[in-house]
This record gives structure tokens, sequence and C-alpha cells, in this order.
């Protein structure tokens, strides 16, 4: 069965007040049904908000990317489990990082997601990095290894979803930043596509925010990328 077009958009409430994260998703109310809550907001109240947003009936997506020693990640990652949401992010560099990841799940329901690349990085800055490979080559070797360890999925560009797809199969979750509408400014990222093309090539969720967050009329825009995201579904 088709996912519903307003289950596969995650909103980023990237912001820095509790306060300010309320009025949005009061502002949008019934049109999104799928939330984000990253590092930003977390030292602000954001895991109170995060199991807010659980008892109101919402999906919540914990963007943590944890990495650090196997030990604590492994704590870590149990630690999260006993908050009952649904997507938690760890960096993907090893094998090591992501099992202790998977042994700190145990049965729960908690899907764990491996950061790839980041979508503000470029060749260059990976170059910084220690790393020779093309930011795309990267990405699919991360999610290789994300697959190995008993991920349910990634982060990844749009731009590297269907290479990802293609090598992991239709069960692989694909979540997808650095979405912009055509013509949209870019903000800081680099590697980015619009709602369509992310589907078209295998995403299973797009995670949007300045683009709604920010947008004069939020949940006007926030039906706009559903929209984007029916027709491509409808194409596929």
């Amino acid at each position: 069965m088709t996912t519903a077009a307003k289950n596969r958009l995650i909103v980023a409430l990237d912001m820095p007040t509790i306060e300010e994260a309320r009025r949005l998703i009061a502002t949008l109310g019934d049109s999104v049904t799928f939330y984000k809550v990253g590092l930003e907001l977390l030292f602000a109240g954001g895991l109170d908000l995060a199991q807010a947003l659980k008892a109101d009936g919402k999906h919540v997506f914990l963007d943590m990317k944890f990495l650090d020693i196997g030990n604590t990640v492994e704590r870590a990652v149990a630690n999260v489990t006993e908050l009952g949401l649904d997507m938690l992010t760890v960096h993907g560099h090893d094998l090591k990082t992501m099992r202790a990841a998977v042994s700190g799940r145990g049965d729960s329901k908690l899907k764990l997601l491996a950061v790839t690349v980041l979508t503000n990085l470029t060749a260059d800055d990976l170059a910084e990095q220690g790393t020779s490979l093309a930011p795309a080559d990267l990405v699919l070797r991360r999610a290789l290894l994300a697959q190995e360890a008993g991920f349910d999925g990634v982060i990844a560009s749009g731009q590297e979803a269907a290479r990802i797809r293609e090598a992991t199969g239709p069960d692989f979750l694909i979540v997808t930043p650095g979405i912009r509408l055509t013509g949209s400014s870019t903000d800081d990222q680099q590697r980015i596509t619009t709602p369509d093309n992310a589907i078209r090539a295998g995403a299973s969720h797009l995670v949007v925010g300045r683009p709604i967050t920010q947008a004069d009329a939020p949940r006007l825009a926030a039906e706009t990328f559903c929209n984007h995201i029916r027709e491509a579904q409808a194409s596929i």
C-alpha cells in the first residue's frame, strides 16, 4: 500500500524556542503528521515537545546524529527507546558504531537511520575530512554499511536516492533533506533536489524545514509539498 503523501513529509522544527515550535505546529494543524526535533530545539525542551507530539498522535523523528564509542552509543539508543519515538539518527561512519546502536535499540519499534553525508557538504569539504571519494560514492558506501549493520535506512540527499534504492531494495528507508521547490532559495544546502525528483528517485520521506517554517503561509507551503509528493507518487 502506498504511504499517504502527508505521512512522507517530515517538517523540521529547527528553531530556537519551544514557543515558536508550538505556534508553528498549531498553524500547520492536521496538514502535517510527522515532525523532526533536532539539536537546536533539543536543548530548549525539545524532548518534552517530542513526547507531547507523540501523545497528540504525531510521528516524531529525533535527529541526534549520535557518534561515540560503541558502549556509549548503545546505552544512549537504549534510553531513546524509552521515549516511544519513531526515528533516530546515528552517524553512519562505521559498522562498530551502528551495530552498537542496533544492540541498544533491541526489540523496540524505533527506526534507526544512518547519516551518510550531510547535504551541505561538497567534495572539497570531504577532502578536508581526509576522503577522496565523491559525495555520491561515499553516500552509497555508507548506505550499504548501514544495511549490513541492521539499520532501517539512511539520511541522504535526493541526488543519491536512486543509487541507494537500486542497491538496497524496496524496503530500506531513504529520508531526504535538502528539498527545495524549483526556483526557491537553496539557503546553505549544496546537494538539493525537488520533492518530485526525490520521490521518483526512491526517497521514502522528505525532510523540509525553512521552506515551510519560514514561509509567509506555512500551512499552504506544507500542503504544496504534499501535493508534489502525491503527484510524484501517481507518476511512478
